[in-house]
């Protein structure tokens, strides 16, 4: 079996997609349907399943998938360690959430587009258990997380900064100004949050929950980026908990307030990866300095 049959059909098997797959690998989608079949064809066995415009895996190849991507790692260990002296190379993929991609990250994603060109970095929009399970998979090589908890089952994990969060409203709102304000209060009151499944919104609901009542449920107005969420909470529908680096220029600028309010719990901006897997050095690069740029931008030194 050839190596760059493997590297095709795990990105395949990824993200189960032949189109997909061309795209992300610089392939033209030809190339990757007749390097499939190619491989298909030294095992004597379909590896996927054609159900018209969509595909699965088959058996076959869903027993092949991690021993292709152990072949794959061991291939890139032994890369690593004849190259590394080498200018740093290759691709990181890297599971990230909106408020860290948007606040934290265009330092590091400008850094390596000027310093280390021939380091790719593709940025997976997910969210906390979604991007777990994808490193634990091999799908990502790095992901972001904004969690309380800093351990993780299958996964080596570095806290980078504590990440504050601020409850905010419109100016004229009537909260704004209130001394002694109550998480049942809150709870009564106009909610907007971005979609559950977000670390810190699942966190304030379960906190208004228990302070409301087992018979009440907390309504928030949800939008689906943090943008969207601050312009909600501008137009005055309501208060949101947002983590403060997402809001720091509004605050500033007057457009939203903060209010006289902290929440019971403290999430953390982590990096993770799989446990017992060894980094290649441009993605150990990546480690590097993110741990680098992010404790600058949270006034820590670097560790």
């Amino acid at each position: 079996m050839e190596l760059r049959l493997l590297v095709t059909f795990e990105k395949v098997a990824t993200v189960l997609s032949f189109t997909r797959a061309a795209a992300e690998l610089a392939y033209a989608q030809s190339s990757v349907t007749a390097q499939i079949r190619s491989l298909e064809a030294s095992l004597g066995t379909e590896l996927f399943d054609r159900l018209g415009s969509r595909i699965r895996l088959t058996e076959a190849g869903e027993r092949l998938l991690p021993y292709a991507r152990q072949i794959i790692a061991l291939a890139d260990e032994a890369r690593t360690a004849v190259a590394e002296a080498e200018e740093p190379a290759g691709t990181v993929t890297v599971g990230t959430m909106e408020s860290l991609t948007s606040y934290r990250l265009p330092a590091l994603l400008e850094l390596f587009h000027h310093r280390y060109p021939k380091v790719r970095l593709a940025l997976r929009p997910t969210l906390g258990d979604e991007t777990r399970q994808a490193l634990r998979r091999g799908t990502y090589d790095i992901g972001f997380l904004m969690e309380a908890e800093s351990e993780h089952e299958g996964l080596e994990s570095e806290v980078l900064t504590e990440e504050p969060l601020v409850l905010v409203a419109a100016p004229t709102h009537p909260l704004v100004g209130r001394d002694g304000l109550t998480t049942a209060e809150l709870a009564a009151g106009q909610l907007v949050g971005p979609e559950p499944g977000c670390a810190y919104r699942d966190l304030f609901e379960a906190e208004l929950r228990t302070a409301a009542g087992p018979d009440e449920r907390p309504v928030f107005l949800e939008f689906g980026t943090i943008e969207a969420t601050k312009s909600g909470v501008a137009a005055g529908l309501g208060v949101a908990l947002l983590p403060r680096v997402t809001v720091a220029r509004e605050l500033a600028g007057g457009t939203l307030a903060e209010l006289a309010w902290r929440p019971s719990f403290t999430l953390f901006t982590q990096l993770a990866w799989r446990r017992g897997k060894r980094l290649p050095a441009h993605v150990r690069l990546f480690v590097e300095q993110s741990r680098r740029l992010v404790r600058e931008q949270s006034g820590q030194p670097a560790a």
